[in-house]
């Protein structure tokens, strides 16, 4: 068996900081794809790219109808792949969504989407993950600051930073119903956190953030030298970032819902290993062992 190289401690006794080792742009400048230059640029400096539609109104409806047509079927609700939230007691999550739902799974193949994902990430690609989240009004919880990378290399055994995620908004953000909220340029950090990953990790920490989450101190830190960037926009828009981000959202106390499709792109020469920081992997639906490019 070939033994990967750790280049990115975490979940140890201590948190500790490291620079960046993998590029952020994968691909070279001659990379086709609808991304242009100058946008590429700002994705490489950022960590982020907001685009202002990248589906259509029409489109919008048709999978916000798909959505509402999944979170209220009682055969989704007891699939494991959804999560419920623990106050409400209604679907917060349902994972694997792009396998239910052949909606879904079209939006996955869409150039537009995918051939954004080649184009930073400079190769064929999977998907790693997908979900649809649900935030409803009047209390929905939000989630606390993390890097994806951090889980997704210490649970799912992801070698490298060769990952990229689409949120694509099914309803409008506005800037008091819980948006996601990204530090501008801390994707070049990888913060390793201090801690052992429990066993089954995932069943918690897909309800409420434990292991794998920043110290105050840190996060302080970085949020002084970064700043904070909340994203805003009308339904069909959609923000892309990079894996390491530092990123989490508040909850949504007001009235105005807060719906999306998050869809998580690895390139397929950056396949899942053996975790490198947990006991166990995470089920497939949560980190996929199905590398087969998305086409």
């Amino acid at each position: 068996m070939t033994t990967v190289t750790d280049l990115y401690p975490s979940r140890g006794t201590t948190e500790v900081a490291v620079p960046r080792r993998d590029p952020v742009l994968w691909g070279s400048p001659d990379t086709p794809g609808p991304i242009p230059a100058v946008e590429l640029e700002a994705f490489e400096r950022d960590g982020f790219l907001s685009v202002e539609q990248l589906i259509t109104p029409d489109e919008v409806e048709v999978y916000r109808r798909e959505l509402d047509r999944l979170v209220t079927d009682p055969a989704i609700r007891a699939d494991e792949r959804s999560i419920v939230e623990p106050r409400s007691k209604e679907i917060r999550t349902v994972f694997e969504v792009h396998r239910i739902s052949e909606l879904f799974a079209h939006l996955v193949r869409d150039e537009r989407v995918v051939g954004m994902a080649r184009q930073i990430l400079g190769s064929d690609v999977y998907v790693h993950q997908s979900r649809i989240n649900v935030k409803p009004g009047f209390g929905a919880s939000g989630f606390y600051w993390h890097s994806d990378f951090e889980t997704w290399h210490a649970e799912d055994g992801l070698p490298n930073m060769r990952t990229v995620s689409v949120s694509i908004a099914l309803t409008e953000n506005h800037d008091t119903n819980g948006g996601l909220m990204i530090m501008p340029g801390s994707h070049r950090t990888f913060l390793g956190c201090a801690g052992a990953t429990p066993e089954d990790n995932y069943k918690k920490s897909l309800q409420m953030q434990d292991a794998g989450t920043p110290s105050d101190e840190a996060l302080t830190a970085m949020a002084s030298e970064h700043g904070i960037r909340l994203f805003t926009g009308k339904a069909g828009s959609a923000t892309w970032f990079d894996c390491n981000c530092m990123h989490g959202s508040g909850d949504n106390i007001t009235p105005f819902p807060r719906s999306n499709v998050f869809i998580v792109f690895n390139s397929v020469e950056n396949k899942a290993v053996e975790p490198f920081a947990a006991p166990v992997r995470r089920p497939e639906f949560i980190g996929a062992r199905d590398f087969t490019p998305v086409r």
